[in-house]
């Protein structure tokens, strides 16, 4: 069942793991239903000033699942369309680029990134359990360690603080309010 078909409420009783990743899905639940249903011109609406789009925040979203999950969490090479994607030309390639993919293309993009994280943190999690939360893992192409409940509280932050982005593009887009 995808995000958008059901959003459960974060567990409001459990161990520490189980409340963050219940707080991400949580997270991602509120960007599918904000998005679900929504065509290619939607998608590429900005609200001006802002050249924002929820296609840009969709790719921008995969593309910070691949990074703090895949590179930084397992410490594999970025996976496509990141890894051959012109960064040096253009540095918010990830919201730029979402300008000339279908509403299927970013959506399913974003969709993979998310299926992506979810199986690369199980398998982490299986290998350590709980005690995967403490562990220093250093930051990809980086000196800088961080502690997989870093990554998580930050995955945590930067969703939430789309989804308020996502509730005025969504609104401006097809008048859907607050979910």
């Amino acid at each position: 069942m995808s995000a958008a078909e059901v959003r459960e409420l974060p567990p409001t009783e459990g161990g520490e793991l189980d409340t963050l990743l219940g707080f991400l899905e949580f997270q991602r639940g509120t960007i599918a239903l904000k998005t679900q249903g929504l065509d290619d011109a939607q998608l590429r609406t900005p609200l001006p000033p802002s050249t924002m789009t929820l296609g840009g925040l969709l790719k921008h979203l995969a593309f910070v699942e691949d990074f703090w999950i895949g590179m930084t969490v397992t410490g594999r090479e970025p996976a496509e369309p990141f890894a051959s994607a012109p960064w040096g030309d253009d540095p918010n390639w990830d919201w730029s680029s979402s300008a000339w993919d279908t509403a299927a293309e970013v959506r399913g993009g974003w969709e993979a990134a998310v299926e992506r994280s979810r199986t690369e943190l199980a398998d982490v999690i299986l290998d350590l359990g709980d005690a995967a939360l403490g562990t220093r893992i250093p930051r990809w192409e980086s000196d800088e360690a961080v502690s997989l409940r870093w990554v998580l509280l930050h995955l945590i932050e930067e969703y939430a603080r789309h989804a308020g982005h996502a509730d005025l593009l969504a609104e401006n887009v097809d008048g859907r309010l607050g979910v």
